[in-house]
């Protein structure tokens, strides 16, 4: 049940792009080996300590690794690399633009010593084209892919509040090497991989370009609220709690008029008929919808929609998703080790049998003597590249 058992994946990788994709092939049973350099490691080793002294980044993407720390700027650290590259099936990098190439690590040179290599690049802007070289991170790509310019209020714009542009890099990362190990089982033939975040997030982003064509006015920042479906989006109930509720199509409006706003009548009211309709009259609408809210508790609003049927949810804290229900009544929550204690992670979407592969998050070169050893290393060698900080 894990189908990327035999697949090695190096990971030259930092930060959250290329490290969430190359958890998700661990997921599936690759083994992942992740270069870091020695002493520090990943970067993102040090952005916060919130999981028991840990950060909670590097946590998120890096369980079901092996870590390997390598000196790239000695020769004999880059002559390990270049050892474990000839043989392996994947390599994903993601260091600062055109780096790979200076160190001879690009797609041409490896493929040419190891012909069956899936080279996987991820950069903010990809190659070629005059942003080739800008760096880039999360929240510079959403703003210049134009989540900004959608996300917020009427007043403000804000950011997404999770790497939403890097998680896009990351998921296309992985599909892509998927979709290259497939294609290698048929022509034998490795593939270059070229992900930019900056498309990655554009893709995301389809239903305001559309919304926007031509020339045409864009979606306004609503919110909470969805821009041009209504009413889909928060309201306050009596108890001061707030209720995520979706309207999408026009029995559901019928039959809300009808059982929650007590007013039929509404549903063929030339201002509400059709979403296009209440969206250009959503402030009449609103405080309608709002008085009937303000009459009910939380509790009371989300049954009488649910047994509507109207979509709604909760507006949970964080608190309340790690003890959700739903999440503990099909056995989501695994535990996983780390180098201070197991911690709850969450399984990998998709549901397998038997459980998911869900091993611990390395420590800072925690494998390197073993991966070494399996290079040919002796461990007198192993002990004098550690005494020249090369490991």
């Amino acid at each position: 049940m894990q189908p990327l058992r035999g697949v090695t994946v190096v990971a030259l990788e930092q930060a959250i792009a290329a490290p969430y994709a190359s958890r998700q092939l661990a997921d599936l049973g690759a083994r992942v080996i992740k270069v870091e350099r020695p002493g520090a490691g990943d970067f993102a080793r040090q952005y916060d300590s919130r999981v028991n002294g840990l950060s909670s980044h590097f946590v998120w993407v890096n369980r079901s690794k092996e870590s390997l720390t390598l000196d790239l700027k000695d020769a004999r650290g880059m002559a390990a690399l270049r050892r474990l590259l000839s043989s392996a099936d994947v390599f994903i990098q993601n260091l600062a633009p055109g780096a790979a190439e200076r160190m001879g690590l690009g797609s041409e040179a490896l493929r040419a010593e190891n012909p069956g290599l899936i080279v996987c690049d991820i950069s903010g802007y990809g190659r070629g084209g005059p942003y080739e070289t800008m760096k880039a991170y999360d929240l510079l790509l959403q703003s210049e892919s134009g989540l900004l310019s959608v996300t917020g209020t009427e007043e403000e714009m804000a950011k997404v509040g999770i790497s939403v542009s890097d998680i896009a890099a990351g998921m296309y990362a992985y599909s892509s090497v998927l979709a290259a190990l497939l294609e290698r089982g048929r022509t034998g033939k490795g593939a270059h991989i070229d992900i930019s975040l900056l498309e990655a997030t554009v893709e995301w982003m389809g239903f305001p370009l559309y919304y926007a064509y031509d020339g045409a006015e864009p979606p306004p920042r609503a919110g909470a609220a969805h821009a041009t479906i209504y009413p889909y989006g928060p309201f306050t109930a009596g108890d001061g709690k707030t209720v995520m509720m979706a309207i999408q199509n026009e029995r559901e409006w019928r039959a809300f008029c009808d059982r929650f706003l007590g007013r039929p009548e509404l549903a063929d009211h030339p201002h509400y008929t059709g979403n296009a309709q209440r969206n250009a009259h959503r402030r009449q609408l609103e405080p309608i919808i709002a008085e009937c809210f303000a009459a009910l508790t939380a509790q009371e609003a989300t049954a009488l929609l649910t047994s509507i049927p109207v979509a709604c949810a909760r507006v949970n804290a964080l608190a309340e998703v790690w003890r959700h229900p739903q999440l503990a009544a099909r056995g989501r929550w695994q535990e996983v080790l780390t180098p201070d204690g197991p911690v709850p992670a969450l399984a990998p979407p998709g549901r397998t049998d038997p459980d998911p592969r869900m091993d611990p998050v390395p420590d800072i070169g925690e494998h390197t003597r073993k991966i070494l050893a399996e290079l040919g290393h002796s461990e007198a060698e192993v002990d004098q590249l550690i005494r020249d900080g090369v490991v």
